[in-house]
């Protein structure tokens, strides 16, 4: 398939910006900039921006999330030799860390680093044979000392870590790898989608929100949700692929280039089942692959959106991606591709009848 070249630019700037959770006032500026003409924008008191496109109707409010922040790190403190401190922010892995490059972000501008730890030759017997746990690890700026780490670099604790991993079209032309898929893949669907949407009419209003603080407990959707509230809810996400070797069907569904997945349930949310009928039927009208998924666990900003009030028929809609959770992730074009088709066919269906059928019980 031909990406257009406006769609994979738009890739690059979501997955490239930094944006720690707390820390997304970058990946809010590409947004502000991106929606810019297509969406009335305003935000709530913690920095999610709500994206509001109005269609035929005021109601039914029908709300797309994705999240903004990405996991990262966070310098705690400096050493006297240099070196920086830090803690995870969001759900790391201590098999994915060592000898990853990241960047610091400081007031002064980035400096480079690397995570390390004692080196292996030094180790004992049991200890090569166990996880470096993130408390041993360490960032090297390059620095000779404290002094030079703060006054010349400006390193300061609080300054946001984050990955080093530029984004990149794969040589079949089909798949992107990059950072922070998790969950700027979501925020450049709700644009796209509103892109599809300004040249069609639809029964009600879209609220494409940009989240903060999805990775450290769902803490923006909370907020958001308040003030959207939302008559119907969607999450979109990535989803966890289990097309790589090693993996079961016991353990995973969601294969890459196969379609977007409706999640059937997580640990914060069983979803509307009506709304997953729904959506399945829309997508078999449209010709649009799809696959189901569940996670045993791990949850969406939907577990906070379908909780909004007195209750909101909500579903995560998600990509398969590869390598969540990591410096680099690796997803489908084509999945991608579908699942702007998917959930624009659907608001386009979300009128004040079909809405209330999903909870005329």
């Amino acid at each position: 398939m031909e990406i257009p070249r406006e769609r994979l630019e738009l890739l690059r700037k979501l997955s490239e910006a930094p944006g720690v959770s707390g820390y997304e006032d970058a990946v809010r500026d590409v947004v502000r900039r991106e929606v810019s003409g297509l969406a009335e924008v305003s935000s709530d008191r913690l920095g999610s921006l709500i994206c509001t496109k109005r269609g035929a109707a005021p109601e039914p409010r029908i709300m797309l999330a994705g999240h903004m922040d990405e996991i990262g790190f966070v310098v705690t403190s400096i050493t006297k030799e240099g070196f920086l401190k830090f803690l995870p922010v969001g759900g790391w892995w201590e098999q994915v860390m060592l000898a990853q490059r990241v960047i610091v972000k400081t007031k002064k501008g980035d400096v480079p680093g690397v995570i390390g730890s004692k080196p292996p030759h030094v180790l004992t017997e049991k200890e090569r044979n166990k996880v470096v746990e993130k408390k041993d690890m360490f960032i090297d700026v390059g620095a000779a000392d404290e002094k030079e780490a703060t006054e010349v670099l400006g390193i300061t604790p609080g300054d946001q870590v984050v990955p080093d991993s530029g984004f990149r079209l794969m040589a079949n032309g089909r798949l992107v790898m990059g950072k922070a898929w998790d969950d700027r893949i979501g925020i450049a669907l709700f644009i796209e989608v509103m892109r599809a949407l300004a040249a069609e009419t639809h029964p009600n209003t879209v609220y494409g929100v940009a989240t903060v603080q999805e990775e450290v407990g769902l803490r923006g959707a909370q907020t958001s949700a308040h003030v959207v509230n939302p008559h119907v809810g969607f999450a979109l996400e990535v989803d966890i692929a289990a097309d790589t070797p090693g993996m079961t069907e016991a353990e995973g569904l969601a294969k890459v280039g196969k379609g977007p997945c409706l999640l059937l349930i997580d640990s914060s949310m069983i979803p509307s089942r009506r709304l997953v009928e729904l959506t399945a039927d829309t997508a078999r009208k449209e010709g649009i692959p799809f696959q189901y998924s569940a996670m045993a666990r791990g949850g969406t900003d939907a577990g906070r959106i379908h909780l909004n009030a007195a209750g909101t028929p909500s579903l995560v809609i998600s990509i398969p991606t590869r390598y969540i959770h990591s410096h680099t992730s690796v997803l489908s074009l084509e999945d991608f591709d579908n699942a702007v088709r998917l959930v624009t066919a659907l608001v386009k269906r979300l009128d004040s009848e079909t809405v209330r059928s999903l909870t005329d019980f």
